[in-house]
């Protein structure tokens, strides 16, 4: 009998170690659907190439009607973005901000499934800077007009260059930027209180041109075999992890801690750019993929949502590396192969 019980614990010891060895929460690999290209293929083409690939989720830059009919059931979670053109009118208007959400939201409920809405893109800081709170609170009070404030989470996208974050190695004594923090501090509070994450899009490509003395190409790939930066107990080997748990940081200096970052952009150039190339782009979205379940040294086992930049090769974005962050080109081809779980 003893020996039965001594079996029966080993299994059931076993069975939890199997579970626990699960990343809890993990959250879906989304992709940036852009649209700046005069041969991209149709929308309902582009909704089942993210259904063959297994491609979650989906952030697009604007309410374009042929999408989100396209995604009509689909079960591809999105990220709907209000373009910065129309904050000003939504931050001064609360019926323009329902018109809003009755005809880009509502209308395709619930066939279309919105996670999060963007309220303007990287405009914090800057002369759009001052809408963005107003028109966040009024599109989530047309929300919960519509019932949706508990299903759809409203936010902001804000960048991680220094106009943003000055300081960010190592993170303990990361800081934002004055202007900046004018903005995000009144942000994060709204965040906070509607359980809603923060948006950034990160990039460590950025971080590699603008010192590529400094930041080498295996800290900003998630391959350094090593800790690049000691941060106190925090040990850091991924540039990527450094920046996240410098924004942790930061919210938590703002009262936000309780303040979940989801990274709506992140990707690397396959060409046309300093260290871009297909190797490269590969090595970084792949290991990107397999890197969010495991969260950062600050918040170790919380999955990171994030979402890759982008979908497609664009020809009508500015020349460059601008032009080559796509992980198809526009006949639906891949630029290189990669695996989404």
């Amino acid at each position: 009998m003893a020996y039965r019980s001594i079996v029966s614990m080993a299994a059931v010891a076993l069975i939890l170690l199997v579970f626990i060895a699960i990343p809890s929460g993990a959250r879906p690999i989304g992709v940036v659907y852009g649209t700046q290209g005069n041969n991209l293929p149709p929308p309902n083409e582009v909704v089942d190439l993210y259904k063959s690939k297994n491609i979650k989720a989906m952030r697009l830059y604007d309410p374009n009607q042929a999408v989100l009919q396209a995604l009509k059931g689909s079960n591809i979670q999105l990220l709907l973005d209000v373009p910065n053109a129309d904050l000003q009118s939504l931050a001064s208007s609360p019926s323009a901000a329902n018109d809003w959400v009755q005809r880009n939201v509502k209308a395709y409920v619930p066939d279309v499934l919105f996670k999060y809405i963007a309220v303007g893109n990287q405009v914090i800081p800057g002369d759009q800077a001052q809408y963005v709170l107003p028109a966040m609170k009024n599109i989530h009070s047309a929300l919960s007009s519509a019932g949706l404030q508990n299903e759809i989470k409203v936010s902001t996208s804000i960048a991680t260059g220094r106009e943003v974050l000055e300081q960010y190695s190592p993170p303990s004594s990361s800081r934002l930027s004055s202007a900046a923090s004018t903005y995000l501090g009144p942000t994060v509070q709204f965040l906070s209180s509607n359980g809603a994450p923060l948006l950034v899009n990160l990039y460590t490509y950025r971080n590699y041109i603008g010192d590529p003395n400094h930041i080498g190409t295996e800290y900003a790939l998630f391959t350094s075999p090593t800790t690049v930066i000691q941060d106190g107990q925090y040990n850091y080997q991924h540039l990527f992890d450094t920046i996240m748990d410098a924004i942790y940081v930061a919210l938590e200096k703002l009262g936000g801690s309780n303040v979940t970052i989801v990274v709506s952009e992140s990707g690397w150039p396959s060409a046309d750019g300093l260290g871009a190339s297909v190797d490269n782009a590969r090595t970084y979205n792949q290991n990107l993929i397999n890197h969010v379940g495991q969260g950062t040294p600050r918040r170790p086992g919380k999955a990171i949502e994030a979402y890759i930049f982008e979908m497609f090769n664009e020809n009508q974005k500015p020349q460059g590396a601008e032009q080559h962050f796509g992980l198809f080109y526009p006949d639906k081809q891949p630029v290189y192969q990669i695996n989404f779980p």
